[in-house]
């Protein structure tokens, strides 16, 4: 098997997927959620949306057989195995002021907005660029009224998603900060690029 890389609790990592190779993204010990961000290599101005994505794909619940689409409604990924099957595309990454507002924090805590920052600034990536993740492993549910709610991750250990690369890419992936997110535990997501 490839090497498989850490992403420590509560941090981040960005790196470069070229067309045609794969992405697996593991939750080694299990419910843990990734935010991850795609950019066109090539222009980065063309970025993951979870818009098109949702409009595209005709679902909320993106996994095996769907793809991920750009902003410009180019396809930029296929997921091709995904062991847990729930994902979320809703919600945008956890922010400073995500601590501040909704769990009434005002001490400064780790989030998965500046992970993303502070791993992109290498792509000279603006903070403002910075779309809605793909969230791995994370389980928001919703009522008959639409009222979302933000579950523990079902993802067992060592669950894993797939992705195929539709065309180069600038990938970051965090290991998400969010108590809510992750059943109130931080722990490290592993992943690996292949051919």
């Amino acid at each position: 098997m490839d090497r498989c890389i850490e992403i420590p609790p509560q941090s981040g990592a960005a790196f470069v997927v070229q067309k045609g190779q794969y992405l697996t993204v593991i939750d080694p010990q299990g419910k843990q959620v990734s935010d991850m961000v795609l950019f066109n290599e090539a222009d980065s101005r063309e970025k993951i949306s979870s818009g098109k994505t949702m409009d595209f794909e005709e679902s909320v619940l993106i996994t095996k057989g769907n793809f991920l689409w750009s902003n410009r409604s180019q396809k930029m990924m296929e997921i091709v195995e995904d062991s847990n099957g729930r994902n979320d595309f809703l919600l945008a990454p956890c922010s400073p002021e995500t601590f501040k507002i909704m769990y009434d924090n005002p001490d400064e805590h780790p989030s998965c907005l500046n992970n993303l920052i502070v791993n992109l600034a290498k792509y000279n990536i603006a903070p403002d660029d910075i779309p809605t993740a793909f969230n791995i492993f994370m389980n928001v549910q919703w009522d008959q009224n639409g009222k979302i709610s933000v579950l523990p991750p079902t993802s067992k250990a060592n669950d894993f998603v797939r992705f195929k690369a539709e065309m180069d890419l600038i990938v970051c992936l965090t290991a998400c900060s969010a108590e809510d997110s992750n059943g109130g535990t931080f722990k490290p997501i592993h992943y690996y690029v292949s051919v």
